[in-house]
């Protein structure tokens, strides 16, 4: 190898070496930049996995801390965590037990949770879904899930995480408020009184039985107001008293009104109003309760017919009964005073047997009289008004001891002071006379004795008239008491006063029964009903 050559190569090797050198600096350059980039990066890294365990710690507390449960579960329904509240709540512990939601749920749920889950997975949450689950120990809950999916990096979902609000007890009320309006609208609905819940503009709601009243279907009654179903003549009182329980005036009320029917038929009903307040206190509807009266109303206003054509019945019989007691008396008196007469005049020319015929005339023209004074008093004992007063039984009994007559041998007694009664004294005194005038008369022992005799019960005053006399016979017991009805052929009777003695108790709301024993007496008793004195 020439110099040339030489040369030529050492240069080559000097550039290969200062070329090696310079790249040695640059890798060393590059290595200690790579060094220190790598350790600011470990640095970085170091504070980024702290900043990501305090982050992880703090959430952690945040889900401990919540006070529903809050669990996470894989898409296979495991629970992968759970916060204390959840523990409690489903009386599971995820990190000593296996627990799988799934097996918690209701079968009367397992379709319903098929479905909710598979919206879950679609959209990625999850919304008030309610069930019922069964957690340790058979124990059945109400619950409320609201949840979200969980995703990896790669945005797939691999779990889902929920709060469980516990319902059991909001729905254990729900339950029982739907059942409570179950029975209600059973009650309402099989109520024989039709029932309408209404406010100021329409009726709201109404229930069979006022559907069967009307004839209006349910859809057609949403579409009217109290006003539509009332009759024209009736609307007006109708508003008034509605308006008055709105303005709370009253809270309550009953009405009797008519109401038109579909078919333009008229009820009268009789209606119960109540008011329904709201949370402020103020009446937001009204609560009717109707009751169908109209064959009562009509029934009303044919016994009101019926007592108006009755007192004008009664009127003209009493008139009658004057008149024709007039028209009677007259000729009777006259034959009386012709009898007197023939007596007088012809008294030296009649034998005795004229003058007894005479004499029975006079009897029989008396006994028609009578008679004729019975069946007057007959006739008004039921018309006139009743003059209630303060009456003195003892002073009634007196007046008609000096007033009738009674035979020698018989003793009127009162043997305990008889009590003031309110009553009119002029009906009181016939019932007292009529039963005592028979009494006296009808005593054929030597001593006779007529007993006036009084006990106080609760409602009624009951007295009795007792006698020694000759009795009645059982089956006259009850005829005594109609009129014209008297014992044998007897001429003092005339069989009209016991027929009067009972109008006027009847008037008295009481009762007049007899008890008696042939050969030894009869014991008369009425009642009458008390009144404030």
């Amino acid at each position: 190898m020439d110099s040339k050559e030489v040369t030529l190569l050492k240069k080559a090797l000097a550039r290969q070496k200062m070329a090696r050198q310079q790249a040695e600096k640059l890798l060393e350059q590059k290595s200690l930049q790579l060094y220190e980039e790598a350790r600011h990066l470990k640095e970085s890294n170091h504070k980024l996995e702290n900043l990501l365990s305090e982050k992880t710690s703090e959430l952690d507390g945040v889900f401990i801390n919540i006070i529903d449960p809050y669990v996470v579960m894989d898409l296979s329904f495991n629970v992968i965590s759970m916060n204390q509240s959840a523990k409690n709540f489903l009386g599971y512990d995820h990190k000593k037990d296996t627990i799988n939601l799934w097996k918690m749920v209701h079968k009367d749920y397992m379709e319903y949770t098929i479905e909710s889950f598979s919206s879950l997975q679609e959209v990625g949450k999850l919304k008030n879904y309610r069930a019922k689950i069964i957690v340790r120990d058979d124990v059945e809950k109400w619950i409320e899930i609201n949840a979200s999916l969980i995703y990896n990096k790669d945005k797939q979902p691999i779990a889902a995480q929920g709060i469980v609000r516990d319902i059991t007890q909001e729905m254990e009320v729900t339950e029982m408020l739907s059942e409570q309006k179950r029975q209600l609208d059973i009650i309402v609905n099989a109520s024989p009184l039709g029932i309408v819940l209404a406010n100021t503009e329409k009726i709201i709601k109404v229930n069979h039985a006022m559907t069967d009243l009307l004839g209006y279907s349910f859809e057609e009654f949403k579409m009217m107001s109290i006003d539509d179903i009332t009759a024209t003549d009736d609307v007006e009182n109708s508003n008034i008293l509605m308006q008055k329980i709105y303005n709370g005036e009253i809270d309550d009320a009953t009405i009797s009104k008519k109401y038109v029917k579909k078919n333009g038929e008229v009820l009268y009903l009789k209606v119960s109003l109540n008011s329904v307040k709201n949370i402020q206190g103020k009446t937001g509807f009204v609560l009717a309760m109707l009751e169908d009266i109209t064959k009562q109303k009509e029934l009303e206003i044919q016994k009101e017919q019926l007592l108006n054509d009755l007192e004008n019945s009664n009127q003209s019989l009493q008139e009658y009964a004057h008149i024709v007691s007039h028209d009677l008396k007259s000729p009777l008196r006259s034959i009386s005073a012709l009898a007197t007469w023939l007596s007088d005049d012809y008294k030296d020319v009649l034998d005795e047997p004229g003058r007894e015929n005479l004499s029975l005339m006079q009897e029989k023209v008396a006994s028609m009289d009578k008679l004729i004074h019975g069946i007057l008093e007959y006739s008004t004992a039921n018309n006139s008004a009743l003059d209630d007063s303060r009456v003195d039984l003892n002073e009634v009994i007196n007046d008609i001891g000096e007033t009738i007559f009674i035979p020698d041998h018989v003793k009127l007694v009162i043997p305990e002071m008889l009590p003031t009664i309110m009553a009119d004294r002029t009906k009181v005194h016939q019932v007292f006379q009529n039963i005592i005038g028979n009494a006296v008369v009808h005593i054929e022992r030597e001593v006779g004795l007529v007993e006036v005799l009084f006990n106080e019960n609760k409602d009624f005053w009951q007295f009795t008239i007792s006698d020694n006399g000759v009795g009645i016979p059982e089956e006259y017991h009850k005829k005594i008491f109609d009129i014209f009805q008297s014992i044998g052929n007897n001429e003092r009777s005339t069989g009209i006063g016991l027929s009067i003695v009972k109008k006027i108790i009847d008037r008295y709301q009481g009762k007049v029964w007899v008890d008696s024993v042939v050969g030894e007496g009869t014991q008369f008793h009425f009642t009458i009903k008390k009144t404030i004195i």
